[in-house]
């Protein structure tokens, strides 16, 4: 043979008779699915979101936003109190005071509210004109909430203070740190709420560390007496309990899940031990 006839493939040799036929589809795969009828007035237009074409749909890009600094500083700062074990000293600074007590406290604040410079101006030249035509002044200081962190201390110390309201996310925590501590050994009722912006808000100012009642007007006394005694439950009568619960050692997920799968499997091998 040649080398020609070596790279030529032979065709197939057509096998004479007659060969078996396949069986005929049934009559219902003839007929085909019925397809609904459409619509009209809704037509149907297919999206491309190649580039250049259909404007791509909204998610949640936040994982990928570069935040300022103050905004990562901040959260992880959450992370590490939640990771790390928090001394009780710290940790007592997340027991605030509950939604329905701090409601109360508030609508008590607001009532007590320090004057502004113009409503303090008003009232002086008042009592000076008064003063001054010889008439007798009976305007008595009013009675305000007072703040400022060395005042409050002041006051506190003096026993002058009925109940001091600490926030609880002060920068840096050492500036009320030791007030807890110092409003129970005086005797003070004290309690710790969020946060130094909304006590700021109550005395015309940014933010406030600590605010204290020095008094309160005769109609609001049965209101206050109440306040005081569910402040002296949650804080100073459970001082000694809370001095000693530390805080932190949460772990993350992805942690737990590891966790429990390897005292799972620990389990079972204890089991196993235990059979054999």
């Amino acid at each position: 043979t040649s080398e020609r006839g070596r790279g030529k493939r032979m065709a197939p040799k057509k096998t004479s008779g007659k060969g078996k036929k396949p069986a005929p589809a049934p009559l219902a795969a003839k007929k085909g699915i019925e397809k609904a009828p459409k619509h009209p007035l809704f037509e149907k237009r297919t999206r491309s979101f190649a580039i250049g074409q259909d404007i791509q749909p909204k998610r949640d890009l936040s994982r990928f936003v570069k935040w300022p600094k103050y905004v990562r500083l901040q959260r992880q700062r959450k992370i590490l109190m939640m990771r790390l074990k928090v001394p009780p000293s710290v940790a007592q600074f997340t027991r605030t005071l509950d939604k329905n007590l701090t409601t109360q406290l508030f609508r008590m604040l607001n009532k007590y509210r320090p004057e502004d410079r113009a409503a303090k101006k008003e009232r002086l030249t008042k009592m000076a004109e008064a003063k001054a035509a010889g008439e007798v002044s009976e305007s008595k200081k009013p009675v305000l909430v007072k703040y400022g962190l060395n005042h409050v201390v002041d006051l506190v110390e003096q026993k002058k203070a009925l109940l001091v309201v600490i926030a609880h996310d002060v920068d840096p925590i050492e500036l009320v740190l030791w007030l807890p501590a110092l409003c129970h050994k005086m005797d003070v009722p004290y309690c710790i709420v969020k946060s130094k912006g909304r006590l700021g808000e109550v005395v015309n100012k940014k933010k406030a560390t600590a605010l204290a009642f020095t008094g309160v007007r005769p109609e609001d006394k049965h209101e206050f007496a109440k306040l005081l005694e569910a402040v002296r439950g949650n804080y100073n009568d459970r001082y000694n309990e809370i001095r000693k619960t530390w805080g932190g050692g949460i772990m993350g997920i992805k942690s737990q899940h590891r966790t429990d799968k390897q005292a799972k499997a620990l389990a079972v091998e204890e089991a196993k031990r235990m059979q054999a």
